[in-house]
């Protein structure tokens, strides 16, 4: 492509229909704002910059939304304009004009259309060429409520006209216009001085710059699609609903094509980015947030929700665990086994063979090679050795109301149930605790230590009777 793209973005609108409180291009699609879903796409076609046109909600908007990065390893030059008042989609092209360069192409996407492919864009921009204006139009059985592609006798478009300003038979028509259009700024910037609002609804229609370009001798080109999908916006929870659904059958197909297999496609959630290795397999009603790699044959069961981990190969989870990395991620080595019902928190480090099993929670801690708490235990900011057995019931202590301490736990080391340990404490290396004890000191290698109660039995005792009466 020989010339630059500036994409504009428009995100003004209010959304009524949402009936949230919420600008409707942050609402969420796959765990990003519908609005992030297409900034995300511009750089996907090589952008030089995008311009997001905010209006309602303007400050939440402007926070909400992040340049991604791109290929050379750069933000995406991204920055915003505002529309207020909102008076239409040529109004709102028209605040962008100032920061766009005449030297580039304009590529004007909707904030609210999330699932535009950036191979679509690519050949509505080859389209326009950096000389033409091209749109992006679909087949629609019931067009009702989208502008309308008026065809001159060559096949070139003579005009998109609104649906509230269409006659019958143009009405008729089933091509509509699906908001995208890519047009050399230096045309945009005419064709925009020369807007008005003598229609219907009062607004300045960016569709009008159709019979600007006709009647200055421009052909108007169109690209057809057929997959509505690409062009389907969101004006309702009911719209957002069936459009998550849409983008998750994608992201399942895609991993299916790769070799995952997926017990049910329809019952994945997949909230940010799923790198999966060979064989992988992930069984029924799973999220997977932030992002997740998954090494080749790992297995993934039923309800688990996992979100910024590196889980190792040949691993297995099992249903209902819950592993949240936060920004510190939490990483899962290979042959390991974690869960049922296991939480592992940032900063957890399993090494390879470890199993977690259930009811442990696991909290900005390394466990070497082979490690295992198999049942109802708390291991928090602790560094646990080589094939180290941790008791049921089993808790660090590390905090002491106001600062974390960290519990070392050298290799072999066998912890009986019920133990607690009261960090900053160091059990030594072969060391056994005895089941029930409180240790507060250092322990010394090879010891056994035991730090409880005596004893205490009465023969013959009598429980108290309940007086009558």
């Amino acid at each position: 492509m020989s010339f630059p793209v500036d994409v504009v973005v428009m995100a003004a609108g209010k959304g009524t229909r949402m009936k949230s409180s919420k600008p409707k291009v942050l609402h969420r699609l796959g765990g990003r704002a519908l609005a992030q879903h297409v900034i995300d796409t511009a750089a996907r076609v090589s952008a030089r910059s995008v311009v997001v046109i905010t209006g309602h909600g303007a400050e939440q908007v402007e926070a909400g939304l992040v340049a991604p990065v791109v290929d050379s390893g750069a933000a995406l030059e991204l920055q915003f304009v505002r529309q207020e008042p909102q008076l239409g989609t040529g109004h709102a092209v028209q605040q962008a004009v100032p920061v766009l360069a005449d030297d580039g192409v304009t590529l004007v996407l909707s904030g609210d259309v999330p699932l535009t492919r950036p191979e679509a864009l690519q050949a509505l921009l080859d389209l326009c060429g950096g000389h033409h204006l091209a749109l992006l139009t679909l087949d629609m059985p019931d067009p009702t409520g989208y502008g309308r592609i008026v065809r001159a006798a060559d096949g070139s478009v003579a005009a998109i006209v609104e649906h509230k300003d269409a006659s019958e038979a143009q009405r008729a028509i089933t091509e509509i216009y699906s908001g995208i259009m890519a047009v050399p700024t230096r045309l945009l910037r005419g064709w925009l001085a020369r807007l008005d609002n003598r229609n219907a609804q009062g607004e300045y229609y960016l569709t009008d710059v159709v019979k600007f370009a006709v009647s200055d001798g421009l052909k108007v080109a169109a690209h057809r699609i057929a997959d509505a999908l690409q062009v389907a916006g969101v004006n309702s929870p009911v719209q957002l609903a069936e459009l998550e659904r849409a983008y998750q059958r994608r992201v399942a197909d895609r991993l299916m094509e790769q070799g995952v297999r997926l017990a049910d496609p329809a019952r994945l959630d997949v909230r940010g980015t799923l790198v999966c290795g060979q064989d992988v397999e992930i069984d029924v009603n799973c999220v997977f947030e932030g992002r997740v790699e998954i090494g080749a044959g790992a297995r993934i069961g039923a309800n688990c929700v996992i979100a910024n981990a590196v889980i190792g190969e040949g691993v297995v989870i099992h249903p209902f665990t819950h592993i949240d990395g936060e920004k510190a991620g939490v990483s899962v080595g290979a042959g390991a086994l974690v869960g049922p019902f296991a939480r592992l928190r940032p900063g957890a480090k399993l090494g390879r063979e470890v199993h977690i099993g259930n009811f442990v929670e696991v909290k900005n801690s390394t466990l070497a090679d082979g490690a295992k708490a198999n049942h109802l235990a708390y291991l928090g900011d602790a560094t646990v050795g080589e094939r180290v057995n941790y008791g049921a019931g089993s808790i660090t202590a590390n905090y002491d109301g106001a600062n974390k301490h960290r519990t070392v736990i050298e290799a072999d080391v066998h912890v009986g149930s019920n133990c607690v340990l009261v960090a900053p404490v160091t059990i030594g290396a072969g060391g056994t605790v005895g089941g029930g004890s409180t240790i507060t000191k250092d322990t010394p290698a090879g010891a056994l230590s035991v730090a409880r109660g005596r004893q205490t039995v009465i023969a013959n005792w009598q429980r108290p009777a309940k007086k009558k009466g």
